[in-house]
């Protein structure tokens, strides 16, 4: 059994986030999973729709029984999530953990005890840790064979990964353990230039010490959470779920030996050696704020837009955003060496996207091209329509989902957004995009 502690002291980096989508994303691949939440706010529980009234035992009754001399078995407060997924919840009860283990000997191993005894029923063990230094999180790092660092691709998000691996040094020199430590961006928003500048310099600076999948800022995730669902049951098509599939498909592509070798054998060398570089990267990068940015930064446009009151607070909905990955950026397809007319040459993955969804001008008439196959009904609502949706419906083309428009536009700059099924958002293929009064985005097109 593989144990993988998600660990970072700053809160809201999605640590939560990751071990439910994590663990959900194990057990979809076909592997028996358990998720321990160590977390005294127990939202693994929340995140998965377990009632927190029907919860009569907690990990907080496994770890301290031992000490009581009435041990509790692991097995006997679990909670089944689906055939390959269990969950030990949390209970407000952790809190005081570490005030009733005063005194107790190896109090640091408690967790490490009781996943022993289970250790051959389950292939990967994900523990939720508290988002502060306390006794909970060294039961999890002792118990731990790898440790997933979630950071937030913003600028305090680097003070909290420094912290964090410090902090983890501090607490590998009190024990022999043997961890491996990787760091997983998340929350990765790719239409801010600060986010992608801070990814690349984590990638320059991580190398081999962060996993190559990134989980992006997406809205289907948070609503997920709110109905008690990982993202593999909310939104299988969406960004999210792929996102998290491709890392537990990392995560278990690491397990090889030859890879495990590449990793640095003491923790405490290992850890060394990240601290040096997050500090080297915190000293290089500047806060995402200055005097400097304000004198040469343009403020972003903002544009009173002519939408009814009765569609205004549709507008404020959270936009599920269409973020390709890297792998897909960079895929060109090497051409021959002998040279081809421009006409006949071989686009690569981003152009034929581009073909197919997205807005394009050909001739006199402007093209709107998207894809929604659950969707029963698409309209287009703009400045060229005093953003009436139901002036501009989109019509289905064929099975697969594609929905098309076309319309006749004089020259100029146009906002617009999708209506799909009465809810407003972005149009996913489209990257040029303007804050709008409401907090959200409006896409753009330039007509010439």
């Amino acid at each position: 059994m593989r144990t993988l502690a998600i660990v970072n002291q700053k809160g809201g980096c999605g640590k939560t986030t990751v071990s439910i989508n994590l663990a959900s994303a194990l057990a979809d691949i076909g592997q028996k999973v358990l998720l321990v939440d160590m977390d005294p706010q127990s939202h693994c529980a929340v995140g998965l729709a377990v009632p927190e009234d029907q919860i009569e035992q907690s990990i907080y009754d496994v770890l301290i029984s031992t000490s009581r001399n009435e041990p509790i078995r692991l097995t006997e407060v679990l909670w089944q999530i689906s055939d390959k997924l269990e969950l030990a919840p949390a209970s407000l009860d952790l809190s005081a953990f570490e005030q009733q283990m005063i005194g107790v000997t190896e109090r640091e191993c408690c967790l490490k005890d009781a996943l022993n005894e289970i250790k051959n029923d389950y292939d990967y063990t994900v523990i939720d840790c508290p988002p502060a230094v306390s006794l909970l999180t060294f039961n999890a790092l002792r118990a731990a064979d790898e440790v997933i660092v979630p950071v937030e691709t913003g600028y305090f998000a680097l003070h909290g990964l420094s912290r964090q691996l410090e902090t983890l040094s501090i607490l590998c020199r009190r024990c022999s353990q043997h961890v491996d430590v990787r760091v997983l961006a998340s929350m990765y928003d790719i239409r801010t230039k600060m986010a992608r500048e801070i990814l690349a310099e984590l990638r320059s600076h991580f190398a081999d010490k962060m996993f190559k999948t990134i989980v992006s800022f997406n809205t289907k995730i948070k609503e997920a959470s709110s109905f008690g669902q990982p993202i593999s049951e909310y939104d299988p098509a969406s960004k999210g779920h792929k996102d998290f599939h491709s890392l537990a498909e990392e995560v278990i592509g690491s397990q090889s030996k030859q890879q495990r070798h590449e990793f640095v054998n003491s923790l405490a060398e290992q850890l060394e050696s990240i601290s040096a570089t997050a500090d080297e990267l915190l000293q290089t990068t500047k806060p995402p704020v200055t005097d400097e940015l304000l004198q040469t930064t343009k403020p972003p446009v903002t544009t009173t837009v002519p939408v009814p009151e009765t569609i205004q607070p549709v507008l404020q909905l959270p936009v599920d955003e269409f973020t390709p990955t890297e792998e897909v950026a960079q895929a060109v397809i090497e051409e021959p060496e002998i040279e081809i007319p421009e006409e006949t040459k071989p686009l690569n993955t981003t152009e034929k996207l581009s073909d197919y969804y997205g807005v394009s001008q050909m001739e006199d008439a402007v093209v709107f091209v998207t894809l929604y196959p659950r969707a029963d009904n698409v309209q287009i609502a703009g400045d060229f329509n005093n953003w009436q949706p139901e002036y501009t419906p989109m019509q289905k083309v064929g099975e697969g989902g594609i929905w098309q428009t076309e319309m006749n536009l004089f020259p100029g700059r146009y906002r617009y957004r999708l209506v799909v099924d009465g809810q407003w958002q972005q149009d996913p293929y489209n990257e040029l995009t303007e804050l709008n009064p409401f907090g959200g985005f409006n896409s753009v097109i330039e007509v010439k």
